[in-house]
Parts: C-alpha cells; structure tokens; sequence
C-alpha cells in the first residue's frame, strides 16, 4: 500500500502530524532533534467481538471503530476490519504487511481475545473453539510471524494488544502447535511479552529499522478488564484521550500517560505494560484538535500528573492505593496532592508520607461532603466551581485552584450590590463564605496553609452574623489551618493564633456549657498546647494539654462518644509519654500505659482490627519505656506480649510499612530483654527481626527508617558480641552504626545522632577491652562525650547520666590498659555524676549497674594506693548493687558483682595480711557458678575457677595445710583447661606459673 495525496488538506495534516524525529543518545545527553523528513504511516486496526463457540466480547467493535477514526485524523492510511475467522485474519495481517513495504510507520490495533503458549502469541479468530488448540499455528494466528515481515520493511512498527483478558478456553487446556507437537499451557492472563525460548518482537531487525514499541492493556500474565458494555475498554480509551497528546511530547511519554490513565481509571486493578526497543527518541508533530477551555486546562495538569505518577515507586504507590481504598477518597486527587507537594518534597519515611495522606483525605472528605452547601446564582460561578471541582477529582489541584481564584475574583466583584435586602444580604455572604472556604479547601491541598488559614478566616467575617453552624465551622476550619502551618514550620505565632481562634469557639457555647462541642474544641486546643510544649524546655503546655484530655474524656464518656473518647485516650498516652521520658520518676510513663490499655477497650479486634493492631504497638511502645525504669523487667516482657498481638493483624503482605515497624520495635524489646537475661537466643531473633524490617525498610525508599533499624541492629550484634571473645561481630555492629551516623546528622537528627553515638562509644569500649587497644578505649570517649553536647542533663536527665555511666566503664578499662590511676579516678568521678540521676527508688537498675561500676573502679584503684579504705568501698558499692541485681532478674550482672566482691575481699586481706576474709570470698566465687558454667560460658567459669585456686593458695599461706595447696593446684588445673576450651590462651602462662609456684611450696613443706 502506498500513500496517495487527495487533497492539500491532507498533505497538511500529513506533514504536520506524522514528523519523525530521531535524536542520537550519547552516554546520558541527548542530542537536539535531527531535520524532520516527511513520513508514511499505515495502521490497521482489528476488533474481535462476535465470537461463535467461546466467550464474546461486547466492547472491541466499539474499540476498533473508535481507534481507527482517530488513527485516520492523525493522518495515518488506516484500514479496520472486526470480527475475522481465522482465514481471514491471517490474509488481513499478510496483505498488511504487504502494503507497509515502503512505510516508515507500521501500526497494529488488536482488540479482542489473545492466549500465550510455549512462548508464542496467538490472537484468536471467531470462529475458535476447542479442536483449534490442537493445531494452533493454523487454527489461531501467531504473531511472532508478521512482526518479522514488518521488522525487515518498516523502520517503525507499534502493536497495541488490548488482548491481555482472561483466558477463554479451561484451565487445564493445552496446545499444539501442529498435531504431532508437543502440548503447551496456556499462560494464566493472555498475551504474553516473554515467556518459553521466543521474545515476542525479538527477531532480527533491517538495517534500516528504528525499533519496535509493543504495548499491551495489563502487565505480563495479569488480565485487562473489558470495560461496561457499550463502551470502550480502560485500555482504548486512554488510547484515545492520550493518543492525541504527541504534540512534541515523546511517544514513550505518551504510552506512560496510557499505562497511569489505565491505572487510574480502574482504581489500580489494572496497569498497562509497554516493551519499547526504539534506537530513536519518537516524536509526533501537530495533533487533531485538543480540548480548550476549562476541559483542555484540566487535561494538561492531568497528563503532567501522570507522568509523574509513573516515577513514583511501588511502595509509595501502595501506601496512596491504601489511603484512597481506607478512606473513600478519589485516587487521582491523592496522586494530585503530592504532585502540588512537589515530589522532591515527599516524605521519605512511612509514617510521615501516612500522616500527610491521612490530612489530605479527611480534608477531600469533607470538601465532597460539603458541596452540597454551597448555593450561589451567579450562573458564572456556579461553572467555576463545577470545574474546580472536576479538576479535583481529575488530580489537577493547581488548575481547581485557578478557577477558585477567578470565583473569588467574581465575588469580590460583586460584592457592592449585595446591600438591597436583607435577606439576599444573607445569601450572598454565605455564598460568598462558602467560595473562599472552597479556596481554602484548595490551598490546604497543596499545604498552603498560611493561604487556607487567611481564607477560613474571611469566610468566618462573611458568614458570623449570618449561620451559628458555618461560623464555627469556618472558625475552627482557621484554628487546624494555623496548628498545621505551626507545626510544619515551627512558627509559635500560628500556633498560638491557633489557640485563640479555639478560644473564640468556645465562647459560641451558650452559658459556657460543657456538651460534647465543648470538649471537641478543647480537645483540639490540647492537640496545638502539646504541639507547643513539645518544642519548649519547660512541660508547662503538655501538662495543660494532659489536663485537657481528661476532662474531654469525661464528656465524651458522659455522651456515650466511643470514637472522641479513645481519641482523646490516646492522645492523654502521648502526652503523658513525652512528659514521663523526660523525668526520672516513672509515674508518668505508668499513666501512659494505662491510658493505652484503656484506649484498646474501645477498639476491640473483631470490628476494627488494624486500629486494634495499631493501639497494642502504642502499648507497646509505653511498656517498652516503662520497662527502662525497673529492675526485674516485667513490662520488657509486657511490651513483647503486645508487640507480637499486632503481628497478628500486621502482616508482610498486606501492611508492609507497619509489620516493619511493629518487627522493629519487638526487636528492641528482645535485644533488651536478651542481655538482662543472658539469654543468647532472643538476642539472635532481635538480630533476625532487624533484618526481616530492613527488607522492606531500604535505603532508597525509605532512609530514615532504614537507618533507624540499622542503628537497632547494631544494638543486637553488640549483645551477641557478648557470648564470645571475638571481634568479628563487633566489627560488624560498628559498621552498622556508622551507616545509621550517614543519615542521623547532629543537624537533621540530633536525638537519633547522639544515640548513634553513644552505641558507636559501647562497641569501642568493648573492642578497646578485647584487644588492650587504648586508641579505640580513645575512640570510645570521645564518642560518649560528643553524644552529651546533645543530652544536656536539664532536658534529657536519663540520658545524660546513661553517657556518664559508659564514660565510667570506658575510663575504667583504659586506667587497666594504661596503667594510670587518674584515669580510674576520672571513672570514679563519672559514675558519681550518673548517681546524681540515678536514683534508687526511681532507677534501680541503673543506680545498681552503676553501683557495680563504681564498686569494680575503686577495687582497681585500690591496687595503685594500697589503701583498705578504698577496697571496702569497692565491697560496700558492689553489695549495694546486690539489693537489686538478682540472680533471678540480671544474672549476668549478679555474677559480676559477685565476683568483685570476691576479689575486693582477697586483696583486703592480702593488704591487712590476714586471712578472716576468706570464707566470704570463697563463698562470693562460688557463687558466681551458678550462672557460669563450663558448657555456657567456659572462659568466665575458667577465671572462677583461677580465683577460687588463688583463695585457696592463700588459705594455705596463712596457716593451711597440704590439702589446701592440693585443692589451689586443682583449681588452676580446672582454669587452664576451661581457658583452652573458650580458644582464650592469654591468661594461660600465668596459670601454668601459679601451678609452678604451688608445687614448691608444697616440696618445701
């Protein structure tokens, strides 16, 4: 077929339209186009409706017509043929082939049933039926055949297959090629791209050719929905609103318009797939007429919408699905509120990207609730805000908010003959109310809030007078503006005009009655207090804000309000939480839990299972910090009970985001729960649990809460670091810190750096005490004292005594290495610093752990002074530590203790040169053994086993016997052998000289 020119109207519209432009791609520039040439396209365009013995199809007659005629006004030579047997399809797409000889632009429209078997691609004719699989490539019609007759002729060839629907022979049928090959199955969803050892479009191409495009109407092995009967199919009618777009915009553009067209008509259940292998960038050049006016300014924000709706990736795509599914709000409008955000400003994190979708959507919500309301008889302003909200719906939100802008340019216009009645005064102010709340509404959209809160308030003026009900709307409409702009910006003015327009609400009550809207209002106004004292030094505002709550909570219990009231609830925990981490007395924290727990009695799981899940991880979170406070752990192991009840409704497939949450926070609580308990086995599952997050917390996608788990699985490689004398897996958890330090800057995350920090000086001092590497013991100091320039005792007491105590730990290692007493009197100093924090009744752990480190620094001091004072000092700290670290609750630190004392006692008596107290040293060493044991921990039992030899080489010494020299070779006996079982030969030599030195004394005697 060659192109004939009939008329100067159609060698224009030729011309104009189909003007290829190749540009050579060099590295990641891009040349600008080459001369256009004139081109030749023909299309044909196929619909396979009536169908004789398998399922018809109602809409590809109306596809094939429809996408011909606009085939034809873009200027290509189109032919349409529908409902074809096999014969006749076959003889259409050879003579096809035939007459694209000599054409620059080959294009295939098929609509209609399609299957894929043993990696080819059939369309199958009408008059298909079951004998037709069993001699398929004469029965059906390949395609693989024509496109390497187009491929050698034609330097452009597109295929369009809107041929992906479901399958229309059984399940279990299968196909031959020829009678005597071997079955294939047929593939679940329709065509296919790739399947088996053939690529659909993949044979070798002219020297001329510029590529292929293949589109199909659904991704690879998913089925493509037919659309209502009459109409077209999603697929085609995006052709053919988008088609017609390539005016200057790239044909790969245009398909990605297709594919998010397709994707957002059907509410995400079907998504188109393109397989381009162009060797040119693809232009058109002038298009069949557009829309105009208010239609053609929604279309053009509606393409640019899609185009970036395809750059976003599937996480963030599954997260607007849900909010749009969850809250009955159109898809399109949440996908155009991140685009007015700007997609650079997306949040990164999860919970973040959840609130602001979660804001938009109540507002949409409200906007479409609210339509109904708004009555105007400007004919002009009723078309304007029908578009406005047209273009809403379509995700244009900067084009709703320029027919909102020429609304209100319209009121305002009209503002002066609104004074002849009093009655149309009325009207028109609420009328005019309501267009500048709907610019509000619009501004909001796009996180205009200083703009949105400007407007609620002129719509307040307008309509005060007039409706009791609107003016209170519009009020508080202002208030949520401004705590929204507040909190996003940090600006205090916002915040507290926030609080004022609050006021001003509540003096609407009649009598100052306090009904149900009362304690609303409140409620709000405690939400913008808590967001102030939240940036304040000083609780004053969230103890305001926590009394609030609770007065709002005896309403909402007095009205029967279930939904208000575990709202307020959970508002109280969080309150209550930010106050109770912040003091050391845990009475706070014990009321946030409570306030959770009562908070999970008005969710119960059976109606509203993820706000269920979502309250048990809130409990959680409150135990977890609880648990801090205490010495036995009880609510460490509360919290994992709650954590592992949300794991129940949160799964990995379908709430990806909050399963990785909830697995990190149930990692926390095993790490913790693990070390208390030397407990190897849950601190490996932490490890697990971090890893499991980190699956779906990437860095790519989500940084901060990869960083985050990062950091948390640093923490557990630190305490599985604990059960060897390696430092292969401190190593490992130092790397892991240092990735969470490449996102948490002091900067950007002061909090999460100093924490960094502090775990980054814990891993140090460990690797400084392995290895007797005094620069790393360096490096550990200096990373406690860079983590206090952030805890400051006056804002974060707990905290800043925590880096004090490791300090201690880290000077009292490096006096050990260095041999230099100041530096176990700086230690000393440091844990009496922690002590002015740590307090018995509200601390016990931490008092305790701290307790045994003073009492372990002065025992080393004691051996530069050689003074009994400072030895019964040591013995006095570690017993004290003992009222609290049970064998039971810490059994770790129970047997460290122990065994301080045990040294403590052996040295005062060397120093006192008297053996009374050797009784309680052998006693404090024996003790140890009930937690370090020769197959659990051979090393810490070997060192036992050294001191109880040494208390009995002693006892000998000081008037003993042979038998006790006997029992002292014994027990270095038994510590030289559990030395070499935990691979420690170090302290070996020593032991062999102790042994050495026995025997002689014993062939003295």
């Amino acid at each position: 077929m060659t192109f004939v020119e009939t008329s100067k109207l159609h060698l224009f519209l030729w011309r104009a339209w189909l003007t290829l432009f190749a540009a050579m791609l060099i590295g990641a520039s891009m040349l600008p186009p080459a001369e256009a040439k004139d081109l030749k396209g023909v299309a044909l365009v196929i619909g396979q409706s009536k169908y004789e013995h398998i399922a018809a199809l109602p809409n590809p007659a109306n596809d094939a017509r429809d996408m011909a005629k606009m085939l034809t006004d873009l200027g290509f030579d189109a032919r349409s043929v529908s409902d074809r047997d096999a014969g006749k399809l076959r003889r259409d797409l050879e003579r096809f082939a035939e007459d694209a000889d000599g054409a620059d632009v080959a294009l295939i429209y098929y609509s209609g049933h399609g299957i894929e078997a043993g990696g080819e691609n059939y369309l199958v004719p009408v008059d298909a039926d079951m004998s037709s699989l069993k001699d398929a490539d004469q029965a059906l019609v390949p395609i693989s055949a024509v496109m390497e007759e187009l491929k050698k002729t034609v330097p452009v060839t597109i295929m369009l297959l809107d041929a992906c629907r479901t399958n229309p022979f059984p399940a279990d049928a299968v196909v031959r090629r020829a009678p005597t090959a071997s079955a294939e199955p047929i593939g679940a969803g329709g065509l296919e791209p790739v399947r088996g050892a053939k690529a659909l479009g993949n044979a070798p191409a002219a020297d001329s050719s510029l590529g292929t495009v293949i589109g199909f109407a659904a991704e690879p092995g998913r089925p493509a929905l037919d659309g209502a009967a009459g109409e077209n199919s999603p697929y085609a009618a995006a052709l053919l609103r988008h088609l017609a777009a390539m005016k200057g915009t790239e044909f790969g553009s245009v398909m990605r318009m297709v594919t998010e067209e397709v994707y957002l008509d059907t509410k995400a259940k079907q998504r188109p797939w393109v397989n381009e292998s162009l060797r040119r960038l693809l232009y058109f050049g002038v298009a069949p007429p557009e829309p105009t006016g208010d239609d053609g300014l929604i279309t053009g924000e509606r393409r640019q919408l899609l185009l970036t709706i395809s750059d976003l990736p599937d996480p963030k795509r599954a997260q607007v699905e849900l909010a749009s599914l969850q809250d009955g709000v159109p898809l399109d409008a949440l996908y155009g509120v991140l685009r007015a955000m700007g997609t650079d400003k997306i949040p990164e994190d999860p919970t973040d990207l959840q609130k602001v979708l979660q804001a938009q959507a109540d507002r949409l919500k409200k906007m479409m609730s609210e339509r109904a309301a708004l009555r105007t008889d400007d004919p002009e302003i009723k078309r304007l805000v029908a578009s406005a909200d047209k273009a809403i719906g379509q995700g244009a939100i900067a084009t709703a908010r320029k027919f909102l802008d020429e609304a209100v340019g319209r009121v305002e216009e009209t503002n002066d003959t609104v004074d002849q009645a009093e009655e149309l005064i009325k009207q028109k102010r609420i009328a005019d109310a309501a267009i500048y709340a709907k610019r509000a509404d619009a501004s909001a959209l796009v996180f205009d809030y200083k703009s949105a809160a400007s407007d609620y308030a002129k719509a307040f003026s307008l309509a005060e007078k007039w409706d009791d009900k609107l003016r209170w709307n519009y009020k508080n409409q202002q208030a949520e503006a401004l705590n929204s702009y507040g909190y996003a910006t940090g600006d205090l003015d916002s915040l507290q005009g926030a609080i004022e327009a609050y006021r001003t609400i509540l003096n609407f009550i009649p009598n100052g009655e306090q009904n149900r809207d009362w304690a609303i209002t409140r409620n709000n106004m405690a939400v913008v207090l808590q967001n102030i004292g939240e940036r304040e030094t000083d609780t004053a505002h969230l103890e305001e804000a926590a009394q609030i709550f609770r007065d709002s909570l005896i309403v909402f219990e007095r009205v029967k309000d279930d939904l208000n009231w575990a709202a307020a609830q959970n508002n109280l925990g969080n309150v209550l939480l930010a106050i109770g981490e912040r003091e050391s007395d845990p009475k706070r924290l014990n009321e946030a839990v409570a306030a959770m727990r009562a908070t999970l009695d008005k969710r119960p799981r059976d109606k509203v299972p993820l706000d269920w899940a979502s309250s048990q991880n809130n409990l959680g979170l409150a135990l977890y910090a609880l648990s801090e406070r205490e010495p036995a752990g009880e609510h460490l192991a509360q919290a994992e009970a709650a954590y592992r009840l949300a794991l129940e409704e949160y799964s990995r497939q379908k709430t990806p985001v909050e399963w990785a949450m909830v697995e990190n926070n149930l990692g926390n609580t095993l790490v913790t729960s693990g070390i208390q308990l030397n407990d190897k086995a849950k601190i490996n599952e932490a490890a697990d649990a971090f890893r499991a997050a980190l699956e779906v917390r990437t860095r790519d996608i989500f940084p901060v809460s990869w960083a985050t788990s990062r950091l948390n699985l640093g923490n557990a490689l630190s305490g599985i670091a604990r059960f060897d004398m390696g430092t292969g897996t401190l190593e490992e958890a130092a790397a892991a810190y240092d990735d969470a330090l490449t996102v948490f800057t002091r900067q950007r995350f002061p909090m999460d750096w100093a924490s960094a920090q502090n775990n980054l000086g814990s891993i140090y001092q460990t690797l400084g005490q392995r290895t007797r590497d005094a620069a790393r013991l360096e490096q550990s100091a200096a990373a406690f004292q860079a983590a206090r320039q952030v805890y400051v005792r006056r804002k974060f007491p707990q905290d800043w005594a925590m880096s004090y105590y490791n300090l201690g730990n880290t000077l009292q290692l490096l006096g050990g290495v260095t041999e230099k007493p100041e530096r176990y009197e700086e230690a000393v100093a440091a844990y009496r610093d922690a002590l002015r924090e740590y307090k018995r009744d509200t601390n016990p752990r931490q008092w305790a752990l701290t307790q045994a480190g003073l009492g372990s620094t002065l025992h080393w001091l004691s051996m530069s002074n050689a003074d009994p004072k400072t030895l019964q000092d040591s013995i006095a700290a570690r017993r004290a530590a003992l009222e609290v670290l049970t064998i039971e609750t810490a059994p770790v630190d129970w047997a460290n203790a122990q065994n301080g004392i045990g040294m403590s006692l052996l040295n005062l008596g060397n120093l006192q040169r008297t053996g009374r107290y050797l009784d309680e040293a052998e006693a404090a060493f024996t003790a140890t053994l009930k937690v370090f044991t020769r197959e659990s921990q051979p090393m810490q039992w070997a060192f036992e086993q050294n001191n109880l030899g040494d208390v009995s080489w002693n006892r000998a010494s000081f008037g003993g016997g042979k038998p006790d020299y006997l029992k002292a070779i014994q027990f270095f006996e038994n510590a030289k052998q559990g030395f070499t079982e935990a691979g420690y030969p170090i302290p070996i030599p020593l032991t062999d000289q102790k042994i050495d030195l026995v025997k002689k004394q014993i062939a003295k005697k």
